[in-house]
């Protein structure tokens, strides 16, 4: 993995942008495991003089995740424990967001504000020491020592995850969507403490397996025995996961009745003097809770008298085990926003939209995807964009579209039970596809860089714009316009290219201006934070009346004026209140 490391970041875009092998490893990192682009990695990086061990900041809104990273790429050689006193360090400093901001660089001061600004919003801290190397045994049990530190503190959620040389191998495999190894593996099973039966045509053993067996399943540091789980584990910071590991360390033989139990599928059962052999293991239910016990293996290595009760199911069926995984996972792992795909209001919607195209298809399922033979892609809507459309357009509040958890719990009912038209609908797509086709590397619209690393949400502050012009042209400033006539009228102008443009410059104008006034007061500005303010929607506000204001003073701006104000005209009929998500 080295050797592949070592070439890739040879390439120029790594060559070009960082300094040396270390800063480009991490962003090798960032850009191939958390998948993110060019200029969203950079933006993330803060290595360098007074980073304070952090190497670099990544914010995941989607998972409420705050990635804490660092780096050391090592050729080979084991690590000792001094990798891990760094995290360490940067856990106890994180504590502290005030004091560490002090004596931060530039990047990490920016990353520090937005740090504060996810924890308020209830978002986890994940410290991520990732190598190239191994670590030594003692530092291995450094690790179980700190990893134990940071989980029981109570003042900050957070967790410590190793991602040494077989992590980042697995790591790299799954996001190339490469098959990862099937496990096989033999349980020791008790006499009377095993139940064998048949349920139809599906054989079940129902088995109460020793904590201490547990720990020594493969596959829980990899995440390779929860291929088919609907989450991977969420460290031992989370306050279910405190939960277990405090009965773990201080009443294991309790644990068997105050837990819940975990179900896995494999592709056989034998069971024979003893041993259970299973093949092709998966555990479907029970990631988090396999994952606190490993990482509390000194807590339950000894314990005699402790188990957890299994569910192994013998399924061979690839759908149907992705069924039991989703079923099984519905109390507490699937969030609110895969549930409502459930939601009547949202199945209705569905309908209509289906109906109405009868080559499209609405996306409600997370994971779903669509047949682009069978369906024409312009007619291809998913729920999840559609409730960031919704709230960024409707609602006027771009500045929530980053959240999928706000809008589709929070503020669901306000956003889905009402009656919507596949015809508008169909319009905020469209409209959308329109603005976020220019948010990619190559900036046709010349947008400020820091913008471009947040493309996923304020692209949204983008669409605001448009229905801000649009309502800015009919003098209907307090209301909110019809999408689909938006729409229809900026395609019968042949407007739509030259709104999307303008709004673009707008937003980056709104930006700049915001940049600038904090530089000339002394302040640190959070690009990230500004995205989640609502000081933005006035600063969008602004730029668009300004630029309305100035555009006819341009070479050709009073005939490009007076073809947008004839081209947008709308009735009053085609504007309707404001959705309320305040």
């Amino acid at each position: 993995m080295y050797e592949k490391i070592k070439n890739d970041i040879a390439q120029e875009y790594y060559v070009k942008n960082y300094p040396n092998d270390g800063q480009r490893f991490v962003a090798w990192y960032l850009r191939n495991i958390h998948n993110l682009d060019t200029i969203e990695t950079k933006s993330c990086i803060t290595d360098g003089a007074g980073d304070k061990q952090i190497d670099a900041v990544y914010i995941d809104n989607q998972s409420m995740t705050i990635y804490i990273i660092q780096g050391k790429f090592y050729k080979g050689q084991a690590i000792d424990a001094e990798p891990l006193r760094e995290v360490l360090s940067s856990w106890m400093q994180i504590n502290n967001l005030s004091q560490l901001q002090e004596a931060a660089n530039e990047k990490l001061k920016v990353k520090i504000n937005e740090i504060a600004t996810a924890l308020d919003d209830d978002y986890e801290i994940c410290f991520e020491l990732i190598t190239t190397s191994d670590l030594t045994p003692s530092a291995k049990r450094d690790l179980e020592t700190f990893q134990k530190t940071i989980s029981e503190n109570d003042m900050l959620s957070a967790n410590l995850v190793l991602v040494d040389h077989e992590t980042l191998i697995t790591r790299y495999d799954e996001a190339l969507n490469r098959n990862r190894p099937y496990i096989n593996y033999e349980f020791s099973v008790e006499s009377g403490k095993y139940m064998e039966m048949q349920i139809g045509a599906t054989r079940a053993v129902i088995a109460a397996i020793s904590l201490r067996e547990c720990i020594n399943i493969p596959g829980i540091k990899e995440g390779t025995l929860f291929r088919k789980n609907v989450r991977q584990s969420l460290g031992t910071g989370n306050k279910v996961n405190k939960g277990i590991a405090r009965t773990l360390r201080k009443n294991p033989e309790e644990f068997f009745f105050l837990h819940n139990g975990i179900t896995a599928i494999c592709s056989s059962i034998k069971i024979n003097d003893g041993i259970m052999s299973v093949r092709e293991l998966n555990v479907v239910n029970g990631c988090q809770s396999l994952n606190t016990i490993f990482s509390c293996s000194e807590s339950v290595r000894n314990a005699t008298d402790a188990y957890v009760m299994f569910r192994f199911y013998e399924i061979s069926d690839t759908d149907r085990g992705d069924a039991i995984s989703t079923s099984t996972n519905s109390q507490s792992t699937v969030k609110a926003r895969d549930l409502r795909s459930n939601d009547k209001y949202v199945l209705t919607m569905k309908k209509a939209y289906e109906q109405r195209y009868t080559d499209g298809y609405f996306i409600t399922k997370r994971g779903e995807t669509a047949d682009e033979v069978r369906y024409n892609t312009t007619h291809i809507v998913d729920l999840s964009l559609l409730g960031k459309q919704l709230i960024a357009w409707h609602s006027q509040r771009p500045t929530i579209s980053y959240s999928e958890s706000k809008i589709f719990d929070k503020y669901f009912d306000q956003l889905f039970h009402r009656e919507y038209s596949p015809e508008k609908i169909q319009a905020l797509s469209e409209l959308y596809k329109a603005v976020y086709q220019n948010w990619n590397t190559d900036n046709p619209l010349n947008l400020n860089e820091a913008l471009l690393a947040m493309k996923s949400y304020v692209s949204y502050h983008h669409l605001f714009a448009v229905s801000v012009l649009v309502c800015e042209f009919n003098k209907m400033q307090d209301l909110v316009p019809n999408p689909a006539v938006a729409l229809q009228k900026l395609k019968d102008s042949s407007l739509l290219d030259t709104v999307i443009e303008l709004t673009g410059q707008c937003l980056n104008m709104g930006f700049e201006i915001a940049v600038d006034d904090a530089n000339q007061n002394n302040k640190v500005f959070s690009p990230q934070n500004w995205s989640k303010n609502k000081g933005s929607l006035r600063d969008v506000r602004s730029a668009v009346k300004q630029y309305l204001m100035s555009a006819r003073m341009m070479p050709g701006g009073k005939e490009m004026m007076e073809k947008l104000n004839n081209g947008l005209q709308m009735t009053k009929e085609d504007f309707e209140p404001r959705w309320s998500a305040d």
